[in-house]
């Protein structure tokens, strides 16, 4: 499936997702690593996050600890304004 552009993204809902990822070091269980995530996915869901992190639990041997979600979507309120004037070019 092809990535739309970043344009189109934000207008279907896109965001910039960041997850902190704590896993546990393969050899030694009790020390715990960090791992920084970043992509643009939907919210609630993460369908991005989802796929990745079943790949890590099923391709890798660091066990997850916890993974910490930040969101922030393309397209808000404040990014519009009403524009007072309108220009017709030929």
């Amino acid at each position: 499936m092809p990535i739309p552009s970043h344009s189109l993204l934000r207008f279907e809902g896109y965001g910039l997702t960041t997850a902190e990822i704590l896993y546990r070091m393969p050899d030694h269980r009790d020390l715990l690593q960090t791992f920084l995530w970043q992509d643009y996915d939907l919210s609630p869901g993460f369908p991005a996050l989802s796929r990745f992190l079943a790949y890590w639990r099923t391709a890798l041997d660091g066990p997850l600890h916890s993974v910490r979600v930040a969101h922030r979507a393309l397209v808000g309120a404040d990014d519009f304004r009403v524009a007072r004037i309108e220009f017709a070019l030929n």
